[in-house]
């Protein structure tokens, strides 16, 4: 199995053994998403952010898709990481663009 699968499923297997935690991690993310005055793309380029600032591929590649599915361009996902270069350093904005790129890549190409 390619190593970019193996969060996903992770996920599904964790998801299939213990629903009720997973349903609750995703009620909190919806709650906090939604109380607030930032729209859902521009939450998901948050979420993306401390992502790549955490070094979590898996997370870096579900708020690609997520902030995707929100109506993110290419641009604004590449902004996002970029703008992070001076605050968590050149080479771990360069592995979160690679993780990026695995979804981008997957879903059209570039």
């Amino acid at each position: 199995m390619e190593k970019g699968h193996t969060s996903n499923r992770t996920y599904y297997d964790i998801s299939k053994r213990f629903p009720a935690v997973i349903e609750a991690v995703e009620k909190l993310g919806t709650t906090v998403r939604e109380m607030g005055p930032l729209d859902e793309k521009n939450s998901h380029l948050v979420q993306l952010a401390a992502a790549a600032a955490t070094k979590s591929e898996g997370s870096v590649h579900s708020h690609t898709r997520r902030a995707l599915k929100a109506g993110a361009s290419r641009e604004e996902i590449y902004h996002t990481l970029l703008l992070l270069i001076s605050t968590v350093g050149f080479p771990q904005v360069m592995a979160a663009i690679s993780w990026c790129r695995d979804i981008l890549e997957g879903e059209g190409g570039e």
